[in-house]
């Protein structure tokens, strides 16, 4: 019988090489892998576990209306009550931060409020010059306008929304203000005049600058204002996918796919940036709008935004403290020919509240009231709390017109208030 005999040495040889060997992740940062594709793909991390090992730590709430808030890895979040504008959570909120794509949210918000106020027409056409066309390169999102040819301003809005076109974004800067520097300028003059304090718009893309930045509630309140004033075209932020020179491209908000409540707003992503998102859910009478800032991954950014939401709508309700039809209260009225007026509101009132507790309400009227009075004249407000923290205001108006009394009766009225009758 033949006996085979086995050395030892090539396994212990195999097993110090293992340990001495640095990690294919290490191996392939440091050096230039040569080996066939198909080796590379064996040796290379999953972009799952590389996503996670770049997450940052979660971001525990700096502002909580309701308890229990999630904590979330990225270095800014928040979640804001569409109807008041009140922010419900929120962490590092002010934190002027790369926005990458987002930035595309005003740069549509300013095509819109053209198209409303008639300076542009959705079938203007728009010339694709040398400087906004895009190249076909990886490292930017493109419509893909040809060179020297013209779209209408409803298709650029459009690659701006679904596609987030650089190119459509430089297009349109270019064809209202001359250039993309001076398309800026209207980006910051409108953010100054809906209160974005902590904004500073460098290009109408998003592409990096060192002095483009906004912060969480800032973009915030650019997506209440594209859902409030927009409504003819905010439906597009819904749209799942736009084709235009016969190339298709999907809408880049997950949430658009899985959650049948959320329709907009916007992603954004650069290495600087890393992974943003806004976004916006209605579900029954009440909407939240959610903001994303440099989270590691796109699966990440949708998922916080889920998360967020959820807590959202879990812990909060709306409340309706008074009714449109109640006399809130009887305010005196000085030189009328009625001594009083009713006040009361002079729109529906509804506040967002955590879960189950209970509003309370109090009254503030203009002092030293005098005739004449409009029927519809703000006399006052009402103020609203909950657990003892402000919860919302409304104005109170008039709910009748009092006319001047005439001269004798003034006289009189003079007298009596001297007297203090």
């Amino acid at each position: 019988m033949k006996t085979t005999k086995f050395s030892i040495l090539p396994v212990v040889l195999a097993i110090v090489a293992g340990t001495l060997a640095p990690s294919s992740a290490t191996f392939a940062a440091k050096h230039h892998d040569s080996k066939p594709a198909a080796h590379k793909k064996a040796l290379a991390p999953s972009k799952k576990s590389a996503a996670a090992a770049n997450a940052l730590p979660p971001l525990e709430a700096q502002v909580a209306l309701a308890a229990n808030p999630p904590a979330l890895p990225a270095k800014a979040w928040l979640l804001m009550d569409y109807d008041s504008g009140e922010v419900l959570a929120s962490a590092n909120a002010d934190e002027p931060l790369p926005p990458a794509s987002l930035t595309k949210m005003m740069t549509s918000y300013l095509v819109e409020q053209a198209l409303r106020s008639g300076k542009l027409k959705p079938t203007d056409l728009v010339t694709v010059s040398q400087n906004a066309w895009c190249r076909g390169t990886s490292s930017e999102s493109c419509m893909y306008l040809p060179l020297n040819s013209q779209a209408t301003v409803i298709d650029l809005l459009r690659g701006i929304i679904v596609q987030s076109g650089n190119d459509a974004s430089k297009a349109i800067a270019e064809h209202m203000a001359g250039s993309e520097a001076g398309f800026a300028k209207l980006m910051n003059a409108e953010a100054q005049r809906l209160g974005m304090t902590h904004t500073t718009f460098a290009n109408p893309t998003g592409l990096p600058e060192p002095t483009h930045k906004s912060s969480a509630l800032d973009l915030a309140i650019l997506a209440r204002a594209i859902i409030r004033d927009s409504a003819d075209y905010y439906p597009i932020y819904a749209e799942r996918e736009f084709k235009f020179n016969g190339i298709k491209q999907g809408n880049r908000n997950a949430l658009l796919y899985t959650d049948p409540t959320v329709d907009g707003l916007k992603t954004g992503h650069t290495e600087e940036a890393g992974y943003c998102l806004v976004t916006s859910s209605k579900r029954n009478d009440m909407r939240l709008i959610t903001v994303i800032l440099n989270t590691h991954s796109a699966q990440a950014r949708a998922d916080h935004s889920r998360v967020l939401l959820g807590w959202g709508f879990g812990s909060f309700e709306k409340a309706t403290p008074i009714q449109t039809s109640a006399v809130v209260a009887m305010a005196k009225v000085g030189f009328g020919k009625a001594d009083t007026v009713a006040a009361g509101l002079g729109a529906p009132w509804m506040l967002t509240v955590p879960r189950g507790q209970q509003v309370q309400t109090s009254v503030e009227l203009k002092p030293g009231l005098e005739a004449p009075v409009a029927k519809g004249a703000v006399i006052g407000k009402v103020i609203a709390t909950s657990n003892g923290k402000p919860a919302g205001e409304a104005p109170l108006v008039a709910q009748a017109e009092v006319e001047r009394s005439g001269f004798a009766l003034r006289m009189w009225q003079h007298v009596a208030k001297l007297f203090g009758k």
